[in-house]
């Protein structure tokens, strides 16, 4: 088995570095900008964890990993003149689903910006498809600002820090 050290190359707190109070999340599809957005939720996985009672210990019951899940990702910002999110959700329940009968999974990436436009941290979404995308509600007597929010369902991610 690796010794922790192998996974760890040192700390570094990205306060230390300055500009870790990000005001903007970055989403990219293949490469490809869909949008910034000021809130991003969902970013947790968990492991299972299985237990056997053994016979003649009565100490204790043994634990074993079982599997990961991982929550689905909710994406929310004001209302932008761009498409691309939609556009995105679209391709997967819209003409694009008719087209090829199945759903597309793409990489995405969701990248942590700092207030002067640096990237401080991404998180890599693997096989990422839309599964929900809600407007906003109009209501003459509310002067909130329109949102938008996309809901995201994956198979994992990892995380890179630059």
């Amino acid at each position: 088995m690796p010794s922790l050290s192998a996974f760890f190359t040192g700390i570094d707190h990205l306060f230390e570095r300055g500009g870790a109070l990000s005001s903007t999340f970055l989403l990219e599809v293949d490469g490809l900008a869909i949008g910034r957005f000021s809130s991003v939720s969902g970013l947790k996985m968990e492991v299972s964890v299985e237990t056997y009672a053994e016979g003649g210990e009565n100490g204790y019951e043994h634990k074993f990993p079982g599997r990961v899940t991982w929550d689905n990702l909710v994406f929310k910002r004001g209302i932008t003149h761009d498409n691309n999110l939609f556009n995105w959700f679209e391709m997967n329940v819209g003409p694009g689903l008719r087209m090829t009968n199945m759903v597309a999974r793409h990489t995405a990436a969701i990248t942590m910006m700092s207030a002067t436009g640096g990237r401080l941290r991404s998180w890599v979404v693997i096989d990422a498809f839309p599964i929900r995308w809600q407007g906003p509600d109009f209501d003459a007597d509310n002067d909130q600002l329109p949102t938008e929010e996309l809901e995201v369902a994956h198979h994992g991610f990892t995380s890179v820090t630059f």
